[in-house]
């Protein structure tokens, strides 16, 4: 083990990761705007709404995420109309084409997160505030929404940690996060052992920190839960049934 060469690499793949981060939290950011008013949608009883998104859902969800980010990256220059609009000036960065591949993915898995969050929301609740007079924007705004986050939480921090890993795919369209600094190092050092370590000690790291990061979120949104049952009066004891018959007697 070569500990010099993973000293010597370290400092090179932080600066990766800071371009790692960066494409998971805008993708992140990204994929949850565009995922929520379509989980909406996604849960509607109409056909007409529900379908298109759950199309959207089935062929994002069921096609590799590399597949996806080549469509993208060496597809959209393919297109005559797509090099005509402005799009183009994003598109042609590898930047800008990972962030859609990514953000587009996020979006569809997060739909279903969102969904299965939505449909968990107790049915008395829904019919509670239905009693109450809150109109569809305000139910939604101040009771489903709200719980169904709370519910969906666990599974969409998994979303996040494989929205993580799967930014290493960046390095195949030449940027240089963490996977892509790696090799690079390697094709100067030839020495994939000590610098791939390095890499994944990395990605532990973020890793960690973000599991730790939604422990304590459902740890604070779990606080009703946690509160101490009513104290149950204790059994009289003798004396005091005795005083009591006393104070009937007189």
């Amino acid at each position: 083990m070569n500990w010099s060469l993973m000293a010597e690499a370290f400092p090179r793949l932080l600066e990766g990761a800071g371009l790692t981060l960066q494409l998971t939290l805008m993708s992140l950011v990204a994929g949850f705007i565009l995922a929520l008013p379509l989980s909406l949608l996604r849960t509607s009883s109409s056909p007409l709404l529900s379908w298109p998104v759950q199309t959207y859902t089935f062929v994002f969800r069921g096609t590799p995420l590399l597949v996806q980010l080549f469509l993208i990256y060496y597809g959209a220059g393919q297109i005559d109309w797509i090099r005509a609009t402005p799009a183009w000036f994003l598109l042609r960065d590898p930047y800008w084409c990972a962030l859609v591949a990514f953000s587009l993915n996020n979006a569809a898995y997060t739909v279903e997160i969102l969904r299965g969050g939505i449909r968990a929301v107790p049915a008395g609740e829904v019919e509670a505030a239905k009693a109450l007079g809150m109109p569809y924007q305000l139910r939604m705004r101040r009771i489903v929404l709200p719980a169904a986050l709370r519910i969906a939480m666990p599974a969409y921090a998994n979303e996040v940690v494989l929205m993580l890993k799967a930014s290493s795919l960046a390095s195949i369209i030449t940027l240089m996060e963490i996977t892509g600094t790696a090799r690079k190092i390697v094709s100067e050092s030839f020495s994939p052992y000590e610098v791939f370590i390095s890499a994944a000690l990395i990605y532990l790291a973020l890793t960690f920190a973000i599991v730790r990061l939604f422990r304590y979120l459902e740890y604070r949104n779990s606080a009703h839960r946690r509160r101490p049952p009513a104290e149950i009066p204790s059994p009289p004891t003798r004396v005091a049934r005795r005083a009591f018959a006393t104070v009937q007697a007189s």
